[in-house]
């Protein structure tokens, strides 16, 4: 399991917010930040030309909101080492998936402003599968340019560290992984004994920290990492004091590791810069990416199966006497309550509030038809309307009874860290062996695939998880 929740993965997801440094020359900025806007806009362009469409009126509209959108809902582009068939296809899902919320939410704002008539469909359908492809091209152009630029000689800024940390270690790391940065880590200056430091970066240690100064104008560089604790530290105040005789860039690298980190990131309150150390992942254009994959998923599959919706719900009615569907009382988002609802497969209705007995295997509970709702997890496909209702999400942890919520969060340290998003129909944890069970070992790993989750989101990694599910359904022999 250390290596599904690994620190250096959390410092990748923590680094992502803030792939664009002050490190980096002012085209590789623009490059990364505005690529997929223009490109976006550009075949938007390229389409009204071919269709002989003006810009003005309602296609400049759609023009601003695709450059908006587009800037919001893809992500920077990112440098890459090797360009291998996995990262291209992975890539190109990325780029489909985000690019569908895009088209989706120009769509919503231009319908309900009832502009949608004045737009051309030849235009607009052209527009919408040209664009992905030229994305993707210009996504890989970007990133190999990217990389033969960092490899250049030319430009190179030289930096050291002050501090052989664990911070330091993997700031050395991801400065050298990242071309674009154009940094060279000379290496480490440290007072503390060999004995103290990580066996790793021994080798690379230059010298004590009074001696840097030294070092500095003898090697012309431009950029010091403090990753000493941010106090007032005789030692920081020293070596502060010491630099202002140059004019070296210092920046300082908080250690976070002490923190399980959940969705860590940086921002500023009335200019006072603070560190979220656990933290939601949908909140702005993710959160609206969320819920735009969560109402067209959800919409397409109750279309889908509503013959099938209509045809359990009466063998249920036929089968045995009782309600139809029952709503269960659950935990959801930030811990507030909700119901959630399924086609009822016993001949009991436990709302799980005060009490909850874990259904076995042979439960005389069950009712046969029921049975083989469970079986194929058929039960579940009312909760579709609550991702719809907004209550419940596609994927995401899986809501558990009020009773067993209260039970587990006094033994699991973090238990309600999985309530930091929307519950979901399925999750990380269940297509990982951890759909069932109610033993504290089983619950533990289970709360740490939904912890997982929540670091490492992705609408790829969504997608994933519903198109699993599907397989796993149909061969899962622990439901029950």
């Amino acid at each position: 399991m250390d290596d599904v929740i690994s620190r250096h993965s959390r410092l990748r997801k923590m680094g992502r917010a803030s792939a664009v440094t002050a490190t980096e020359p002012a085209w590789v900025f623009a490059l990364k930040s505005l690529l997929h806007p223009i490109i976006a806009v550009g075949c938007l362009l390229a389409c009204l030309a071919y269709w002989h469409q003006p810009l003005h009126g309602p296609n400049f509209l759609v023009a601003v909101l695709a450059f908006l959108a587009t800037a919001e809902l893809l992500d920077i582009v990112q440098p890459y080492r090797r360009a291998g068939r996995r990262t291209s296809v992975h890539a190109l899902m990325s780029i489909l998936l985000r690019w569908m919320l895009v088209l989706g939410f120009i769509w919503a704002l231009l319908h309900l402003s009832r502009l949608s008539n004045l737009f051309q469909f030849r235009v607009l359908g052209s527009w919408a599968l040209v664009t992905p492809v030229a994305l993707w091209l210009g996504d890989g152009a970007a990133r190999r340019l990217l990389m033969r630029q960092g490899t250049s000689a030319s430009g190179i800024r030289k930096a050291v560290i002050i501090g052989l940390t664990e911070p330091g270690l993997l700031l050395e790391e991801r400065l050298n992984r990242d071309h674009s940065l154009r940094m060279h880590v000379a290496g480490f200056f440290e007072d503390r004994h060999v004995d103290r430091l990580p066996a790793e970066g021994v080798q690379r240690i230059l010298g004590r920290q009074c001696e840097l100064p030294e070092f500095v104008r003898q090697n012309d560089i431009n950029v010091a990492y403090v990753t000493l604790p941010m106090t007032r530290n005789p030692r920081v105040l020293e070596l502060l004091e010491a630099l202002r005789d140059s004019t070296i860039s210092i920046y300082f690298v908080p250690n976070l590791f002490a923190f399980e980190l959940v969705q860590a990131r940086f921002d500023v309150i009335g200019g006072m810069p603070v560190v979220a150390v656990c933290e939601s992942p949908f909140f702005g254009a993710s959160g609206i990416a969320k819920r735009l994959f969560d109402i067209i998923i959800a919409s397409v599959l109750v279309l889908l199966s509503a013959p099938l919706l209509l045809g359990i719900a009466a063998a249920v009615w036929l089968s045995s006497p009782g309600p139809i569907l029952f709503k269960q009382r659950r935990y959801g988002l930030d811990g507030r309550e909700i119901r959630v609802c399924k086609f009822r497969s016993m001949n009991v209705t436990e709302d799980g509030c005060t009490s909850y007995e874990q259904v076995t295997r042979g439960d005389c509970r069950v009712t046969p038809f029921g049975a083989w709702l469970r079986r194929m997890s058929l039960d579940e496909l009312p909760q579709l309307f609550n991702v719809l209702a907004g209550s419940l999400s596609m994927v995401g942890p899986r809501p558990h009874a009020i009773a067993v919520n209260e039970q587990y969060r006094k033994l699991i340290p973090g238990y309600m860290l999985r309530h930091k998003i929307k519950p979901g129909l399925t999750g990380w944890a269940q297509i990982n062996g951890y759909r069932g069970g109610d033993d504290l070992e089983s619950m533990r790993m289970r709360v740490e695939f939904d912890i997982d989750y929540l670091r490492n989101w992705s609408l790829a990694l969504d997608l994933s998880i519903i198109f699993r599910t599907a397989i796993i359904v149909w061969k899962d022999t622990r439901a029950y």
